[in-house]
This record gives C-alpha cells, sequence and structure tokens, in this order.
C-alpha cells in the first residue's frame, strides 16, 4: 500500500492545499492530511474546527485520512506507516526552501517527498496572509472552501 503523508499547521487549509490532496490522490491508496501540532506556537484557527473543516471537504473521498501530530513529520510517517511525505509548491523560493528539507527527511529517515505543484490560480495564496485578511474582517472564501466551518 501506498501511503503518503501531507503535513502541515493548516492554519488555515487552502484551496492550494485542497489542490495538492487531490492530485496526490492519482499516486497514493491512502493521503494522511496530518495537522501538525506545536505547543510553541499560537494558532488563529481552533485545531479541532481545522480537523472538522479538513474532513467536511474530503468527505467524500475514503482515501483521505485526517489526524494530528506533535513529533517530527518523519516520525510521524514511521508511526503510520508512510514512506512519502507529500508537499506542494507555489513557486521556485517554496521549491529552494522545501528541497533542503526533503534532503534531510531522507538522509536522517529513507523517506522520500513528493511535490506537487499547486494550480497558478491559487499560487499567491499563502495561510499567515489569509489569517490577516481574516483578522481584519475581510472575506477569505475566495481562498478557503467553506470558511464558515472555521469559526
Amino acid at each position: 500500500m501506498k501511503r503518503g503523508v501531507f503535513p502541515g499547521s493548516f492554519d488555515p487549509f487552502t484551496k492550494g492545499h485542497e489542490v495538492v490532496v487531490r492530485k496526490s490522490l492519482g499516486l497514493f491508496d491512502e493521503v494522511i492530511v496530518g495537522v501538525g501540532v506545536n505547543s510553541k506556537k499560537t494558532y488563529l484557527f481552533d485545531l479541532e474546527k481545522r480537523i472538522e473543516h479538513i474532513q467536511s471537504l474530503f468527505a467524500d473521498e475514503p482515501k483521505v485520512n485526517v489526524q494530528t501530530f506533535q513529533t517530527l513529520t518523519v516520525n510521524f510517517c514511521k508511526e503510520v506507516d508512510a514512506n512519502f511525505i507529500i508537499r506542494g509548491l507555489r513557486d521556485s523560493k517554496d521549491f529552494q526552501y522545501e528541497k533542503s528539507i526533503a534532503h534531510m527527511n531522507k538522509e536522517i529517515s529513507g523517506i522520500e517527498t513528493v511535490f506537487f505543484l499547486t494550480e497558478q490560480k491559487y499560487s499567491a495564496i499563502n495561510s499567515s496572509i489569509i489569517r490577516e485578511i481574516f483578522l481584519n474582517n475581510g472575506p477569505i472564501d475566495a481562498f478557503v472552501t467553506n470558511p464558515t466551518l472555521l469559526v
């Protein structure tokens, strides 16, 4: 069974993230959306709401499983018996950053990283910017599917 983990804080889970998961379904028997939890980080959207939001987006897709983790991504991959890490790329800056992490993950664990390009129309979407828009009472529905599930 080919199992991949798509890790992130997903604060919030954007349309770009959604595209990456949907693209990865063609390669994997199971895609685990791993919602990472860092006790030192402050999140805008509640963990349970983020999980429910992601689950609702893939309610019709039995190959998607949403779980939380509080460890290194490669350790989580080993816990769930996943041999691949799934990452989305928006541009060359993302690639340069993600490439280094992928090499380190491979070195310490043997786990490969698979990259998917998001659709060009979502390449400017950034969770930090979305949080800023939301905090200032701006609309985020162009960037997040069903954002009302987060609040």
